[in-house]
């Protein structure tokens, strides 16, 4: 193969015959050092400039560029390896498979299926044949493109190239099944790997068990976790967050209480993730206290509490009609560090709401541009639902009116909420007509 034919392969133009070098060459880490100074906008003359002084020494020793391969593909630039293995070819160095497998992880990290599918694609003409680390991270490319199907399809025709797909190569499939919605096919493979020679690891489960989270899936995903230890293999935290998960998504609050138990007789420990999912599974129950004792348990253990913390917990205050314990709660956000968001606001309002207190809502309401939070078609419904209940129609009117001000267009629930303010019929035909009352 010709100089030129072999940089084309890679889409890179023939490039002019290097020059040969006798001086010492230079490290891999100085070289590395100089190639991320060009950035991921990398030109091809300024990669050759870079690394010509040391081709003839490349030519006797092609290791020195597996570093930095690596190094790259640790720096997520895929465009600069792609580069370094166009001017490897066109200088007659040797390429091998952990160059190729270099530069396909730098695409993997850095999301570029497109360009780790076409470097994959060409290494056979290069006459470098795959091997199970440059499919993995390939498979692995894909699913971080969100492309179950051609992490599948490369999974398949791996036997094709004499390669087996390893405990890696379905890992990576099964996770592209996971964020591609496919909890069934996640399954499939997952029993598909004794078979052939892959033993499942903590991984693969997790990301099954993470699939059948997203379905709603959550017998399924239990079913799965107490398969783990039959198998000799410890449930890992990453394993416990997706079954709580899927509890708390399926309203089972006692189970997700369960697990978080039994994470700790099995040394996995609880993090944020962990008591989050619980905390919301309790939401979903109307277990405030539950949920307050979880956000307890969570500060001694050293987890530090999120905004979705805060707004599960004051989502099942509201529910539980304890507007006290959730203004408590917003108020302890900013000592927390922790910033009130839309979500934790329309909580609290909903609290205010429910329990009639509209003078908190409205005030609220007024503090939430001070707060930094921006107001939604929720908060404003909550706030005029509050003075509804109050009986206080022409404030709720006036939150009505004031509404697209605040570029919040009112809504349905936002219109009934002012119409029941409005126990005058004739006030309610005059809203629902635009005319000033």
């Amino acid at each position: 193969m010709t100089r030129g034919a072999a940089a084309s392969l890679l889409g890179l133009p023939a490039q002019p015959a290097m020059p040969s070098s006798t001086g010492r060459a230079a490290g891999p880490e100085l070289l590395l050092r100089s190639l991320l100074t060009l950035g991921p906008a990398a030109r091809e003359e300024d990669v050759r400039t870079i690394l010509s002084p040391d081709v003839d020494h490349w030519r006797q020793n092609p290791k020195p560029a597996t570093a930095i391969l690596a190094g790259l593909a640790k720096k997520r630039l895929p465009g600069v390896a792609e580069k370094v293995l166009g001017f490897m070819l066109a200088s007659r160095v040797e390429v091998n498979v952990f160059h190729c497998s270099a530069a396909i992880s730098a695409c993997e990290k850095a999301g570029q299926w497109q360009l780790a599918l076409s470097i994959l694609s060409k290494m056979p003409d290069l006459g470098v044949m795959p091997n199970e680390f440059s499919c993995s991270s390939a498979i692995s490319a894909c699913e971080k493109g969100g492309q179950w199907q051609l992490a599948l399809s490369l999974l398949s025709s791996m036997p094709e190239t004499k390669v087996s797909p390893n405990e890696v190569s379905y890992s990576a499939a099964i996770s592209a099944c996971e964020k591609g919605g496919q909890w069934q096919l996640a399954l499939s493979l997952l029993s598909n790997m004794p078979a052939l020679r892959a033993t499942p690891n903590q991984i693969s489960f997790s990301a099954a068990i993470s699939a059948c989270e997203k379905a709603g899936q959550w017998q399924v995903a239990l079913a799965l976790l107490s398969d783990m230890p039959e198998i000799r293999m410890r449930p890992d935290t990453i394993s416990f967050n997706s079954a709580m998960s899927a509890c708390a998504k399926g309203g089972k609050w006692q189970l997700a209480l369960c697990l978080v138990s039994d994470m700790r007789g099995l040394e996995a420990i609880p993090d944020d993730i962990s008591f989050n999912a619980v905390i919301s599974a309790c939401e979903k129950g109307g277990r405030w206290q539950l949920a307050l004792s979880l956000m307890i348990d969570m500060a001694q253990m050293g987890a530090k509490p999120t905004e979705f913390t805060y707004s599960s917990a004051i989502s099942a205050c509201a529910k539980g009609g304890q507007w006290e314990v959730a203004l408590c709660l917003l108020s302890d956000m900013p000592v927390m560090s922790v910033r009130p968001d839309d979500i934790c606001c329309s909580a609290a309002l909903s609290a205010f709401e429910k329990s009639g207190r509209w003078q908190h809502a409205v005030q609220l309401l007024g503090a939430m541009p001070q707060m930094r939070v921006l107001y939604d078609e929720f908060s404003y419904s909550s706030a005029i639902s509050a003075c509804a209940k109050a009986g206080e129609w022409r404030l709720a009117l006036d939150l009505l009116s004031s509404m697209p001000e605040t570029r919040v267009m009112p809504n349905e629930v936002s219109f009934n909420a002012a119409i029941v303010a409005c126990e005058d019929t004739s006030r309610a035909k005059q809203l629902l007509a635009g005319r000033p009352i």
